[in-house]
């Protein structure tokens, strides 16, 4: 089978400006112009476009994605499980949050009670699946399975008084932090009582504590550009310098 431009838009539900657009940036190029002068997509072509959309579906930018499909590497059949894996956890999450909203509005009703643990379920488990797959591959390297599985366990059981107490000591760090790295010296009181708080963050998550995994920790928040950029977001160097103040805090260094 073959296609022309508007063929294909309607068939995918998408516009013919963007075929266009797609073959102008390089990530979908007909397969060829027939005689008028017109764009032809072959099945080829057709498979790509899918893919395309399979990526956008889930948040992938289109810069991205045209990387993806040029890696010489790619794989379309391991693409498509990992599609619907990806559309899976999509559906688990909507299902968590239409089961949220049901029972609000029964709730609401008078016909159940909702405790408040309940009503943040949804969005919990949302937070655990960003995480997930921003950085589950790295985590899970470095603490094991089992670790994060407990981890995700003891965020999801939380309660509404201590999602609230995580959320405000979390800013508590970062504060901190900032007004600790204006002494220049990791070991001071001041960076010290940052690391402790940052110690009593984790704990929200963490099932239990381990001096040598704060201290890796630490490390990957210096090491990973994502982890980087999150701390040292008002100003460059807030990253290392918790790190170090960790290291002094447990009495592990690299």
């Amino acid at each position: 089978m073959e296609y022309t431009v508007q063929k294909l838009a309607r068939m995918a539900g998408i516009t013919a400006r963007t075929l266009r657009y797609y073959d102008e940036i390089g990530i979908l190029k007909p397969a060829r112009m027939n005689s008028s002068g017109y764009r032809i997509y072959g099945m080829a072509e057709v498979d790509r476009l899918q893919q395309i959309l399979f990526y956008r579906e889930l948040g992938v930018s289109l810069e991205q994605v045209q990387e993806i499909l040029s890696d010489l590497h790619f794989n379309g059949a391991k693409a498509l499980i990992e599609h619907r894996e990806k559309l899976l956890e999509k559906r688990k999450q909507l299902d968590l949050l239409i089961s949220n909203v049901e029972k609000t509005i029964s709730a609401g009703e008078g016909r159940i009670t909702m405790s408040d643990q309940e009503k943040f379920e949804g969005f919990k488990q949302r937070m655990i699946d960003e995480n997930e797959e921003k950085y589950g591959k790295e985590i899970r390297q470095k603490y094991g399975e089992e670790t994060v599985k407990r981890s995700n366990e003891k965020f999801q059981n939380m309660t509404k008084e201590q999602y609230e107490e995580v959320t405000k000591l979390e800013q508590e760090v970062k504060a901190s932090l900032e007004e600790a790295f204006k002494t220049g010296d990791p070991s001071s009181a001041a960076a010290q009582k940052t690391a402790d708080l940052h110690k009593q963050w984790l704990m929200y998550y963490w099932a239990e504590y381990s001096s040598e995994a704060h201290a890796g920790l630490g490390d990957m928040y210096a090491e990973d550009e994502r982890f980087k950029a999150y701390y040292d977001e008002n100003h460059a160097g807030l990253a290392e310098f918790l790190r170090d103040a960790i290291h002094v805090y447990t009495g592990f260094k690299k």
